[in-house]
């Protein structure tokens, strides 16, 4: 690691100053206000990613509405563990009569459970965007001071590469409704409490911390934690090749290593179990979703949510908006070749080089697309795809790891520059004058820009004033029109807002394939098992027109009414609301009524 060179080390005297003298306090608060203003600019970048969301409290995300409607549901359900002392890692609020396996899903327990209050005082919609514009705030920040104090040791080339490791074009995407992904304050923890293993005589409590900070990422995102462990075991293999010092310090490593390793599964042990082996546990995704990968032309491309995106060439290069991992423009990428052959002597570099090169080839999938179109090319993914764990990893993820490498490789080319311009004075205005162009032709084009928001649907009073209770007794559950899935999420809104204490018969969750003959038993549905009234109405939801009605399908409805244990059946405000009333009144008969501003069919009569 790099020596700071323009901030003393702690407790250091300047020359020619007695120790804790003048010249050193005002260094100290010069400091301080200059890491005021970097977490002061941090803020204003995520409340500048969000402005949309904040302004009008109608808004919602709106490119992806039904990643918002389930994590604001996750918020609601974190409150209640703490306030009805549910089991944390299934929920049976949701998927009615069986349950969702959560430890499978982005259950957040480690940001749901501490923001109970703000969830039970203010809602699960103000709990979701604090959660997602304060997530990439303290992604920021943990970065600046990893950066500033550990890593490069210089204030101004760490804000460049913390505000990088939080707002680059990938994060920025996944901001679209995915807060677990863009709060990634815990990483630079887990690097801090790594480094620190390498300390004598303080292995057992520096492995006890370490394993602290990997159980809290667990619990925010096993993928995030993944990755991390992969890019922390190739930069310390790195250093402990290239330097031989660290290598001297290999026994406090090893040692706290093993101590943050078996109390981190000691305290995952029973949590993994029920992810892999509990109720609704799953094996794996499905081959369509990992081959959702990173088009190779992608990589010189400009992210939609860039100054210099544009939404039509962005979208035949990523699969949505909330996938554009591996935009970083023609500039950028230019810059980080450079950064790396300038600084190949460095071995750290050399480190986060290598394992740049290793995440994008693996983003490439199993088989390289360019532009659009196959190459019949292999990828190295091919390969690791199917084994234990790396089947749960959408390979176009990998990308997303690349953006704290390229974080890192700036801050250390920015330093790297300001030596030069500190011991060549007289080269100094042509060096700040290069560095600030560079820079500015790189990260300009793929500078933030605020992320697209729509109008929600209000949540129907019939929802929030309880009409729907005397229904439910009994353990029944309410069914609505059409039934939530993967692209219809709003029932989860509304259960939400209950605190959970609406139940939902399916939901949008992962779950397992249980389909008897499927091709691909026990991977991954994005809900459950599809049932011949859900697929009715998700035919009506796509198309606005009825199927055909026939005797078989009153009776398949009947039984899946019963099935689901439903109370009611509720259709709010729907584009194709009307097909989807009179389909539900040809199915079962019932004449529906509306009130508090839904369609309400009580189906008691037709289950009990």
């Amino acid at each position: 690691m790099t020596t700071p060179e323009s901030d003393p080390p702690a407790g250091a005297a300047r020359a020619g100053t007695p120790e804790g003298g003048p010249d050193r306090g005002e260094g100290v608060r010069r400091g301080r206000r200059i890491d005021a203003l970097a977490v002061l600019s941090f803020v204003a970048l995520g409340f500048w990613v969000t402005a949309r969301l904040w302004i009008d409290p109608r808004n919602g995300v709106r490119d992806n509405r039904s990643d918002q409607a389930q994590f604001e549901w996750m918020m609601a359900h974190g409150a209640r563990v703490v306030t009805h002392f549910a089991y944390p890692f299934t929920s049976d609020r949701m998927n009615v009569p069986d349950s969702v396996n959560l430890m499978a899903n982005t259950s957040v327990l480690s940001v749901s459970l501490p923001m109970t209050p703000i969830t039970l005082l203010f809602g699960p919609r103000t709990s979701f965007l604090l959660f997602l514009t304060f997530g990439m705030i303290a992604t920021a920040v943990a970065w600046y001071f990893l950066l500033s104090r550990v890593l490069v040791g210089t204030r101004g080339p760490a804000w460049l590469g913390a505000a990088f490791c939080a707002f680059a074009p990938a994060m920025v995407s996944h901001a679209n409704a995915h807060p677990n992904i863009v709060s990634q304050f815990v990483v630079p923890l887990i690097i801090w409490r790594t480094l620190r293993l390498a300390e004598p005589d303080r292995w057992l409590r520096n492995g006890v911390l370490l394993a602290l900070v990997i159980v809290w990422q667990a619990f925010l995102n096993l993928e995030i934690l993944l990755m991390t462990a992969i890019g922390l075991g190739v930069v310390v293999a790195a250093l402990a090749i290239g330097r031989r010092d660290l290598r001297l310090r290999a026994r406090p490593f090893l040692a706290g290593l093993g101590v943050a390793a078996a109390v981190a599964l000691l305290l995952l042990a029973y949590p993994l179990y029920v992810q892999f082996f509990g109720p609704g546990a799953y094996q794996g995704l499905s081959r369509l979703i990992r081959g959702y990968s990173s088009d190779l032309a992608s990589f010189v491309a400009y992210s939609r949510e860039s100054l210099a995106g544009n939404p039509r060439t962005a979208e035949h290069l990523a699969k949505n908006p909330t996938e554009e991992n591996s935009f970083f423009g023609w500039a950028l990428v230019v810059l980080v070749l450079a950064l790396a052959w300038w600084l190949r002597r460095n071995v750290v570099v050399l480190g986060l080089a290598v394992l740049g090169l290793l995440f994008a080839i693996l983003s490439l999938g199993r088989e390289v697309i360019f532009d659009g179109r196959e190459t019949g090319v292999p990828s190295l993914w091919a390969l690791l795809e199917d084994l234990p764990i790396l089947h749960s990893v959408v390979p176009t993820r990998w990308a997303l790891a690349i953006t704290p490498i390229i974080g890192v490789l700036l801050a250390y080319g920015a330093e790297r520059s300001r030596s030069l311009a500190a011991r060549h004075p007289v080269a100094r205005p042509q060096i700040r004058f290069a560095t600030v162009t560079i820079l500015t032709m790189a990260l300009l084009p793929i500078a933030p820009t605020p992320l697209p928001a729509t109008h929600l649907d209000p949540i129907p009073q019939f929802v929030t004033s309880g009409e729907w209770r005397p229904y439910v007794t009994g353990g029944r559950s309410v069914v609505t029109l059409p039934l939530p899935d993967t692209n219809y999420a709003e029932p989860l809104r509304w259960s939400a807002a209950t605190r959970l204490d609406m139940p939902l018969a399916r939901g949008y969750f992962l779950g397992p394939d249980t389909r008897h003959g499927s091709e691909e038993g026990g991977v991954a549905l994005f809900s459950a098992p599809p049932r011949p009234t859900s697929s009715f109405f998700s035919v009506i939801r796509r198309t606005g027109a009825v199927p055909p009605i026939t005797p078989q399908s009153r009776v398949n409805a009947v039984d899946d009414l019963r099935y689901w244990r439903a109370g009611v059946v509720i259709l709010g405000p729907h584009r194709n609301a009307d097909a989807l009333r009179r389909g539900m009144t040809e199915l079962t008969g019932i004449q529906p009524i509306f009130t508090g501003g839904v369609w309400v069919w009580d189906v008691r009569p037709l289950t009990d």
